[in-house]
């Protein structure tokens, strides 16, 4: 299992999700509606790194994180 934190206003509670890979992360987060409308917009972070591809292996106990975008000043 990884755990998977939605940051910002992306405001639901981390989850615990079965997923070798980011491809499968993503695909079985995309079947929340909540989430499935941040994915395109988020960069995702694996303990802790920017992770751009989606074929990424995933292992038991890592941690992924949604960043949406934000802006400032």
């Amino acid at each position: 299992m990884v755990q998977v934190q939605f940051l910002g206003p992306i405001g639901l509670p981390p989850r615990e999700v079965e997923a070798k890979s980011l491809r499968e992360l993503a695909k079985k987060l995309g079947e929340d509606p909540q989430v499935k409308k941040w994915l395109a917009e988020c960069a995702v972070a694996v303990n802790d790194r920017i992770v751009k591809d989606l074929d990424a292996p995933l292992k038991s106990g890592d941690k992924v994180a949604l960043l949406p975008p934000v802006c400032g000043g």
